[in-house]
């Protein structure tokens, strides 16, 4: 695994030759049983690196399409499996339990509840306020640059331009770790606002309810 911006984050990723782009899962190292979000299949020597880290306890997954090795994950380290609560009917595995907007999933780290995006309630999560993962919709196609799913992944484009403005207004955050593309280290907030403002030049105010 990869060191990320932080000393207790850790990342790794899989090319995808399809959309020509990464994906990413990241790994929390923290007192109490360390969290995974999205984990990918992970390499002999990844699963190895994960087990000198600590125990692994918790495993996010953002949306139904990123469940990944996570059901695999969960049972070799009896980690508790979290979801989204908006897929709770119609998860492709079994969770533990199931996030809405504004829950803490451990101490440090809590869940935003998205609309809009191809899957409902799809998550992302901050972390002790400065770090931004996200799952499907907010995504960097581009180095420096974030991007949404593509429209006609969308189930509500207007719910979902609605809930990116309300990320980039989150006052603090210096990174965003995408699920797939180009991670953002700092100027996080800055990016978030840049995404924000070109789809409201390109679609008029999208933001009103």
């Amino acid at each position: 695994m990869k060191l990320l911006h932080r000393d207790d984050l850790y990342g790794w990723s899989v090319f995808d030759e399809a959309r020509e782009i990464d994906f990413h899962s990241v790994l929390w190292v923290r007192d109490g049983g360390n969290v995974a979000v999205d984990p990918l299949p992970m390499s002999d020597h990844d699963r190895v690196h994960l087990s000198s880290l600590g125990s692994l306890a918790t495993i996010v997954v953002t949306n139904s399409d990123h469940v990944r090795g996570a059901a695999e994950l969960a049972e070799a380290h009896e980690a508790e499996l979290v979801g989204p609560a908006g897929e709770q009917d119609r998860f492709p595995v079994e969770c533990r339990r199931w996030l809405s907007d504004g829950d803490q999933v451990v101490p440090g780290l809590t869940a935003i509840a998205l609309d809009g995006s191809k899957t409902p309630g799809e998550l992302a999560l901050v972390l002790e306020t400065t770090t931004l993962i996200t799952g499907d919709l907010v995504r960097a196609h581009q180095g420096g640059r974030l991007c949404l799913l593509p429209d006609r992944k969308l189930s509500d484009k207007t719910r979902a331009l609605a809930s990116v403005a309300r990320l980039a207004e989150l006052p603090h955050i210096e990174a965003v770790l995408v699920g797939d593309g180009w991670p953002i280290f700092s100027g996080g907030a800055s990016a978030l606002r840049a995404l924000v403002g070109r789809n409201e030049s390109s679609s008029g105010s999208p933001f009103a309810t």
